[in-house]
């Protein structure tokens, strides 16, 4: 299951939207079954691959339904150009309402508005900034679910013990000092490049001279990708920073817990 709606995520744009052509449906058609065989493998492996938090749910279920939501709000989104149905019309006009409300001064939508070419048309310049900001408030929305979700289920000791090995297959908790440090050290850093990259990215872009009108997002299937990327991998290093922050604090309230247990023994 989990293979075939990484299938579905895939494939959700060249299906939805108009235009596609064989060699491009072809193309998205390999990328999905690469995609859909690779998580077939990593989830039934018995040793750790490339997949973190796969034994920790909601974790990766979250990020994934982010993505979708994304991939999908954007791709009817797109879709309201050359086919208006009513639905793609009303999705078009959510877009154009939550864009208009998160462009404003430095936000990280108005950022990326600014890397567009100066001979962008102003239909153009909306379908962008309504993507840019739909992308980015279904992210805001899935971090705040989530952090919900990790106080209410009590994330990720309700689903049995935590197994760093297999949930964090980059992370050695052997190599390199107190392990607790290196979690929050480590949990620091994807918060912050989490916080950051929605704005380094339109700004790296644009002071390197390539604009976003190098990536061709007048092609709706583009567009959808970009912006639905952009705004995915800042929130999944967000929300990955957050796990990490909870697995060190669960694991220094177990140690604080074992050290007052030890004088109790002692005495006995």
């Amino acid at each position: 299951m989990r293979a075939f709606m990484v299938m579905v995520l895939v494939a959700t744009p060249s299906v939805l939207l108009p235009g596609v052509t064989a060699d491009g449906q072809q193309m998205v058609a390999l990328v999905a079954l690469f995609l859909g065989i690779l998580t077939f493998v990593e989830y039934n492996a018995t040793y750790p691959g490339m997949i973190e938090f796969r034994d920790a749910p909601p974790f990766n279920r979250t990020r994934f339904l982010m993505l979708l939501s994304m991939v999908f709000f954007l791709s009817i989104m797109a879709r309201g150009g050359a086919d208006p149905s009513t639905l793609a019309r009303l999705f078009e006009a959510l877009g154009i309402l939550i864009g208009q409300s998160l462009d404003f001064p430095y936000s990280p939508v108005r950022l990326v508005t600014l890397t567009l070419a100066d001979t962008s048309t102003p239909a153009h310049v909306i379908a962008v900034r309504s993507a840019a900001g739909v992308a980015y408030f279904i992210s805001l929305i899935t971090l705040a679910i989530f952090a919900l979700l990790l106080r209410i289920d009590n994330w990720p000791t309700k689903n049995g013990a935590f197994n760093v090995w297999t949930n964090l297959p980059t992370f050695d908790p052997t190599v390199g000092g107190d392990v607790v440090a290196r979690l929050e050290r480590d949990a620091r850093f994807n918060l912050a490049l989490g916080f950051l990259l929605p704005f380094l990215i339109p700004a790296v872009v644009k002071l390197g001279g390539m604009g976003m009108g190098s990536l061709d997002l007048y092609y709706a299937p583009t567009r959808v990708w970009v912006m639905a990327l952009w705004a995915f991998l800042p929130a999944s290093l967000f929300m990955r920073g957050i796990a990490m922050t909870r697995i060190a604090r669960i694991i220094r309230e177990k140690r604080e817990r074992n050290a007052a247990a030890i004088p109790c023994d002692i005495a006995a």
